[in-house]
């Protein structure tokens, strides 16, 4: 074969793609267009393997248009405008253009903008394929001109069925086991590229005898876990990290960080975002937990990996099975907000210290009482501005350490009521 397997088998129109069915099905908005015949300006955003470009071909096919590829990564301004010439001469012969731009969000704001008019006269039906978010990569004015269709990685039963048509195509069964043949599927993550590129080393390698899952592992390295460090998935990951944790689900939060830890994530980044966690939605409920938290940190910075792993496994369980409280956070928040609408009020004088006569004279400390010797510990005088009602700004929870806080705000609150 002179062309990878994955294009010699590449679908020629929406009714042999397999999986996406939430796109091309009955009522997605793919199927419909075809229907209808009038395909739209549209955006692909899904992981790699998952069928962006077999389906921007297949609509081609389908409505009977002039495919256009070109990628973002080799392409520039010169080549949309050479695309568009050609586009504007098979308009006047009353054919149709479809233009394929795949990673479109490789294109800087000036390129984007260039295929604005070229969309709005209809020169062009244009396709751009993503595998970033395309409401944090792409320019409004292009995301305004086009529906957004989302892609998800194939299921194993899709590459099941992929990994069949792939022995039809062949005319002859892979030498796999039943078992490695989902063992296959499962190591190719629902990316359909990586399960026919392995599908055909195997067919080249011509072995013997059906191969096992543990002999497939031997042979066939994994596909690597998806990770970017800084995009989409990135966030993606550590949002189910802090999810996981706040929900004291334990298990989850364990496997969302090994996600991160085995897809090269810094672990840094990790201990500072559980960190984090552990001020703001564990907070006062449980102090330890950011002395846990600096501990890990600081066994991880002397240690390194693999050792130090197990400090931000520790941590994870312990932050997870921790008792919660955001109290603290509103507390600041709330703190903010008034001291920020109060403007630049005096403290009263009796909190002031008076270190000068004048000052003395003032009034600064009259009436301040050193609150360790009085009976209770507690004078209940007051520490705000003497021009401003007293506000509750923290209000603990019945949790964890921060049921003892309580009661001790709810004893120093009873003398200032008196």
């Amino acid at each position: 074969m002179t062309r990878p397997l994955a294009d010699l088998m590449r679908p020629q129109n929406i009714d042999e793609i397999v999986g996406q069915t939430d796109l091309l099905g009955e009522n997605g908005i793919v199927r419909r267009m075809v229907d209808s015949g009038n395909l739209s300006n549209l955006i692909l955003w899904g992981p790699p393997g998952c069928g962006k470009t077999t389906i921007a071909r297949a609509l081609a096919n389908s409505i009977d248009m002039d495919f256009v590829p070109m990628s973002a990564v080799f392409s520039g301004t010169a080549d949309i405008k050479k695309a568009m010439d050609a586009a504007r001469m098979n308009r006047d012969i009353g054919r149709n253009t479809l233009l394929f731009i795949d990673e479109i969000h490789r294109f800087n704001k000036t390129q984007q903008d260039t295929l604005l008019p070229y969309l709005e006269d209809g020169t062009v039906t244009f396709i751009g394929a993503t595998t970033e978010n395309p409401s944090f990569n792409l320019n409004n004015a292009l995301l305004s001109r086009c529906h957004i269709g989302v892609l998800k990685p194939l299921c194993t039963a899709d590459l099941l069925i992929l990994l069949e048509r792939a022995e039809n195509f062949l005319g002859k069964p892979l030498r796999l086991s039943s078992d490695a043949r989902t063992h296959l599927c499962k190591m190719s993550d629902g990316d359909a590229r990586f399960l026919l590129n392995t599908v055909e080393y195997i067919t080249n390698a011509k072995f013997k005898k059906d191969l096992s899952p543990d002999e497939l592992d031997s042979l066939i390295q994994k596909r690597a876990p998806m990770s970017d460090k800084s995009g989409d998935e990135h966030y993606n990951l550590i949002s189910a990290v802090h999810k996981s944790l706040r929900s004291s689900d334990t298990d989850a939060a364990l496997y969302w960080v090994a996600r991160m830890m085995i897809s090269g994530q810094d672990p840094r980044y990790v201990l500072r975002r559980l960190t984090r966690f552990a001020m703001e939605d564990v907070g006062l409920a449980d102090p330890n937990a950011m002395q846990i938290a600096l501990s890990a940190w600081q066994i991880y910075e002397r240690m390194g990996s693999p050792e130090g792993d197990i400090a931000i496994t520790e941590l994870v369980i312990y932050l997870a099975t921790a008792p919660k409280s955001i109290s603290a956070y509103k507390a600041q928040n709330a703190s903010y907000r008034v001291a920020r609408d109060t403007g630049n009020l005096m403290p009263p004088k009796n909190i002031l210290n008076a270190p000068t006569k004048m000052m003395k004279n003032l009034g600064y400390g009259d009436g301040y009482v050193y609150d360790p010797e009085t009976e209770t510990g507690c004078s209940g005088q007051n520490c705000f501005p003497d021009d401003m009602e007293r506000v509750s700004l923290y209000k603990p929870v019945e949790r964890g350490f921060e049921r003892e806080i309580k009661k001790r705000f709810e004893y120093w609150n009873s003398f200032r009521k008196k």
